[in-house]
């Protein structure tokens, strides 16, 4: 069987590739065949050989080598509190969370970004120390949803995995290094992009050892050792070991370029984020606090929340959970947080960014169905998700256990608008019975109608909020009309408040363009002020006009005026505003007045100033 056997029975992985070439180099198809007959000979025909070799792939050069493959640059320049106040946007509460999360993530890129410029060429500072941070906290706090965000701002490549799916090396189970792969895969094969990416791990308190078994404990203890390397600075290969697959394709690739590559990744500048809920380590805090504070002078016992004692956690309480000091202390950077209260949970509800209300509305636009939220049905869903003691994500299981009566039923009837009231979360069955009937059909409508207006006042008021955050981010002065179509935007269609702040935004960039293309064709400056870009808009997002239709009216209306004007007084820039758009001959003929009667001033007073002469 050669070789090819070898690698299925699974005898020695650990042979020199080299030797294979010098006798002969198969083709993948040899490789495939002699496979498959040792199967067909071992299992017969219940066992077959699909090669990914002769799937169809993009053809490379023989000179092409994906590590050489470039996508778009990180050009990190975010600073702590830019990447806070766009967190604020999506995450309540959680703020010293949010500050130690956007302080270390952006230092540590920034870092990466200075060495790599001209400033930093050449600094390598032996041990440093990269700021891997582990979060703690209770279930459903948002540990999971802010790393997503602060990934998707960063742009860097971002994969996450469970601690309990993996193993140390050599063991049954998955391979830490293979998260680092993963990297790579999500930079779509760039290797100096998958190097400044996050790796994510969660339920990290479930490799504590257990403190009372005997023998290797490969599952926890294994674990932590086998992330010691990663975490700090290590090269991993990208062919898996012990794969034939990857044997396969190394012989294939020496075949087309008569070079053995290495291909590997270094994880020096890859950030590793950890988190867990460390159900239990409270009372090992309370343990060590407690006995710190007994003898002669102490006070008495203070009773402490778990959310009190989890912020005086120590390197210490760690080891005492179950971990080994070397893992501790490679996560040098710890970010607490709080559990929610019952007005948290309202406050989540009521923020326009939260996935929960847009997943749930996401769910009844697929059948057609607008859905709307009751600012009372809020308040009532939160306090019965308080009761479910599991965070955010008792948010989802109440609307879930709620709607699925609605959801079962409303699509295949006409009603496409549901207003979630009060009376529609304390007595589902009865409202969605009432309904189906027909009955009351004019106050669901009404109702519905209330609701929209409520919803939208809750937009603007979060728009005015956050004016200042949002102008900075999207580049967007916001007038009220700006802040009026947004909030349209957003209750009219199932999406963030951002892609709303950027469709209104692009319809503004169009107008701005206006004054552009103006000078470009006709060489006279125009500037559209404030409330002449706020009337364009308004009927641009009305659907009305478009943006060519608006840009021949104003050359129509203005080119020869200014063309005469500017002819007569050289004056070459004028200001639109909204009653010029509206009545452009009076704004024409003010404009004429006004710059004639400037002339005459002008002459009256150089004829009456006294002729000086030098004398001699």
């Amino acid at each position: 069987m050669g070789h090819a056997l070898a690698l299925s029975q699974g005898y020695d992985y650990n042979f020199n590739i080299m030797e294979i070439i010098n006798e002969k180099i198969p083709n993948p198809k040899e490789i495939e065949k002699e496979i498959s007959d040792f199967l067909n000979k071992k299992y017969g025909d219940q066992v077959k050989m699909v090669s990914p070799i002769v799937l169809p792939h993009a053809d490379h050069s023989e000179t092409d080598d994906l590590s050489h493959k470039k996508i778009n640059p990180i050009n990190f320049d975010l600073k702590p509190e830019e990447l806070i106040a766009w967190l604020d946007q999506y995450v309540i509460k959680q703020d010293l969370a949010k500050q130690v999360l956007a302080t270390k993530v952006c230092t540590h890129f920034n870092r990466v970004k200075y060495q790599k410029s001209a400033k930093g060429e050449g600094l390598n500072i032996s041990g440093g120390i990269k700021n891997n941070v582990l979060m703690l906290g209770p279930t459903g706090v948002g540990k999971t949803y802010i790393i997503k965000l602060i990934a998707n701002k960063l742009g860097v490549p971002f994969v996450k995995g469970d601690a309990t799916k993996f193993s140390e090396t050599g063991y049954v189970g998955g391979d830490v290094e293979d998260l680092v792969r993963d990297l790579v895969r999500e930079s779509d094969n760039d290797l100096e992009r998958a190097e400044y990416g996050i790796i994510y791990i969660d339920e990290i308190d479930k490799i504590a050892s257990s403190g009372n078994l005997i023998g290797a404990d490969v599952s926890r203890t294994g674990v932590q050792r086998a992330l010691l390397k990663p975490m700090e600075e290590t090269d991993v290969e990208l062919k898996v070991p012990h794969d034939p697959i990857s044997m396969i394709q190394e012989v294939e690739q020496f075949r087309k370029t008569g070079k053995r590559e290495k291909r590997s990744i270094n994880t020096k500048n890859i950030l590793f984020i950890m988190s867990g809920a460390f159900s239990g380590l409270d009372d090992i805090i309370k343990k060590r606090t407690t006995t710190q504070k007994i003898g002669f002078g102490s006070r008495g016992k203070i009773s402490q929340s778990k959310s009190d004692l989890i912020r005086q956690v120590k390197a210490e309480d760690l080891i005492s959970y179950g971990f080994e000091s070397e893992f501790v202390g490679r996560l040098p950077v710890k970010a607490i947080f709080q559990r929610l209260k019952e007005e948290d949970l309202l406050k989540i509800l009521q923020t326009p960014n939260n996935p929960v209300m847009l997943n749930k509305k996401l769910d009844f636009a697929t059948y057609g169905i607008d859905i709307k939220f009751s600012n009372d049905a809020l308040k009532l869903l939160a306090q019965k998700a308080y009761t479910e003691n599991t965070g955010a994500r008792g948010l989802v299981s109440v609307i879930e256990q709620i709607l699925i009566p609605f959801e079962t039923k409303l699509p295949s009837t006409n009603i496409k608008r549901f207003p979630v009231t009060v009376s529609v979360i304390e007595n589902p069955a009865h409202t969605l019975s009432t309904w189906l009937t027909r009955e009351n059909d004019t106050l669901r409508l009404e109702t519905f109608n209330a609701i929209a207006l409520e919803n939208k006042q809750s937009v603007i008021d979060y728009l005015n909020d956050n004016r200042v955050n949002i102008t900075h981010q999207y580049e967007l002065p916001l007038s009220a009309c700006r802040i009026d179509k947004i909030s349209d935007y957003y209750c009219n269609n199932v999406t963030e408040i951002g892609s709303s702040v950027k469709k209104i935004k692009f319809f503004y960039d169009k107008i701005k363009k206006i004054e552009l293309d103006f000078y470009s064709k006709h060489d006279i400056n125009i500037v559209l002020e404030e409330d002449a870009v706020d009337t364009i808009l308004e009927r641009l997002a009305s659907g009305t006009v478009d943006i060519k239709d608006v840009y021949e009216k104003i050359s129509a209306d203005f080119e020869y005026g200014f063309k005469l004007i500017r002819e007569k007084t050289q004056r070459n820039r004028f200001f639109l505003s909204k009653s010029a758009l509206t009545n452009p001959e009076n704004f024409l003929n003010q404009i004429i007045k006004s710059e004639f009667n400037k002339k005459d001033i002008q002459k009256m007073y150089s004829l009456s100033q006294p002729d000086f002469k030098e004398s001699d």
